[in-house]
């Protein structure tokens, strides 16, 4: 066996097909975010715009959450130390835990280092406190929810993305009395529709089941104090699991699970990718602490948010190109073209300072390709001026097609 040949043949598929990923050199300006210094291959240093970042509201450059993490650090030290139940069970955990099951209005909640290794290790281990559980998983769900389902060894099945004639279906074939989960999301972040959470919950009452969502994209930004869409549209106490993440609109980093009290114990004292994982850095915690409880009192930084994304869609709409309005603030300009995806990313970065990475397969279908946009209240309406001239032009170069337009 020639390994590097190997390795060479696997990484040439990737190019040919426009699919290979290059990670640029960004480093984010402290306080002046969404703008950010890219180092160039030849090492010039240039300062650009990131219109592609998670940190959805900014708060990654909050005072308040920075002022956060130096007093943790002054007082604990750089990092946690151990796992939580080797010496890295903090109080900086335990309050943030408390805040997070006060969100959702849960009575407990788990932190994990981040929502992929939290809905990883949840959904791997319930098969194992629930013997014979069957679950049903959307067909869009995120790589960590499927990971964990697949190590999860038990029965699953897949039912059409947001089609709930189709779980009704899948569910009625299942014994009365077998234990049953419904896995989904709040909020799908690469077209950015909505699940039907109600919906759900309903078909979850009638059959006895479970119910696990991912609000990952949707904590911090939705719901009067950022619960997400369940707190938002008043369901929460109709979802038995809720997952979130601390590193996007909270600015910082990890992931939790919130649920009932003996849930969360039994997730804690049976899942290996908790008990076997470091805690969070002190400092980390406390900085995602300060950020969720400073947006549960300022909604006016999700009101800013939504019309940034309003602004932003509603231009490139008047240009004619195909954007995805699901009434979300996930901008996914379609491509269609992994080539040309690329191509477009590079034109906009290397020609007008604007970083926004190319979406291709495997994250999305082939044929799907696009480009996606994440407008904060940080950016400003001469940002997105900027973008959308910038778009406009390099769209006819790069020989990409408009949609006509009706009127």
């Amino acid at each position: 066996m020639d390994y590097q040949a190997k390795i060479d043949e696997s990484l040439d598929v990737l190019h040919q097909e426009g699919r290979y990923r290059v990670f640029h050199n960004i480093r984010r300006m402290n306080q002046q975010f969404p703008k950010a210094i890219w180092t160039m291959p030849s090492g010039e240093a240039r300062e650009i715009t990131v219109w592609c970042g998670n940190d959805y509201l900014g708060m990654g450059q909050n005072p308040v959450v920075q002022q956060a993490m130096f007093n943790a650090i002054e007082t604990a030290g750089a990092g946690s130390g151990g796992t939580r139940n080797i010496s890295g069970n903090t109080s900086f955990h335990k309050d943030l835990e408390a805040t997070l099951a006060d969100l959702h209005s849960k009575e407990a909640a788990l932190v994990f280092t981040s929502a992929y290794n939290a809905n990883e290790a949840t959904l791997s281990v319930l098969p194992k406190l629930f013997p014979g559980l069957i679950i049903y998983s959307d067909a869009l769900n995120h790589a960590s929810m499927i990971e964990g389902i697949r190590h999860g060894f038990g029965e699953k099945h897949v039912f059409r993305h947001n089609d709930v004639s189709h779980l009704r279906e899948l569910l009625e074939k299942a014994p009365k009395d077998a234990p049953k989960l419904i896995a989904f999301e709040s909020l799908y972040s690469m077209d950015g529709d909505f699940g039907p959470i109600k919906d759900i919950c309903d078909l979850a009452d009638e059959f006895n089941a479970l119910t696990y969502i991912d609000e990952v994209h949707a904590v911090g930004l939705y719901g009067s104090r950022g619960g997400g869409v369940t707190e938002r549209d008043g369901l929460a106490d109709r979802i038995d699991m809720i997952n979130g993440t601390l590193a996007k609109a909270y600015g910082v980093m990890g992931g939790y699970v919130a649920c009932n009290a003996n849930l969360a114990d039994a997730i804690r004292s049976y899942a290996p990718g908790f008990i076997f994982s470091t805690s969070l850095a002190p400092a980390i915690a406390a900085g995602a602490k300060a950020s969720v409880d400073y947006l549960k009192e300022h909604a006016e930084l999700r009101t800013i948010h939504q019309q940034r994304a309003r602004n932003l869609k509603t231009q490139v709409k008047a240009l004619g190109m195909p954007v995805s309005d699901y009434g979300s603030h996930i901008v996914p300009i379609h491509v269609g073209d992994p080539v040309k995806c690329k191509m477009l990313s590079d034109m906009l970065l290397e020609e007008h300072g604007i970083y926004v990475q190319p979406i291709n397969f495997p994250t999305v279908p082939r044929g799907t390709e696009r480009l996606r946009f994440t407008p904060s209240p940080v950016h400003s309406d001469t940002m997105i001026r900027d973008l959308v001239n910038a778009l406009d032009d390099l769209w006819g170069q790069c020989a990409l097609n408009r949609l006509k337009m009706s009127g």
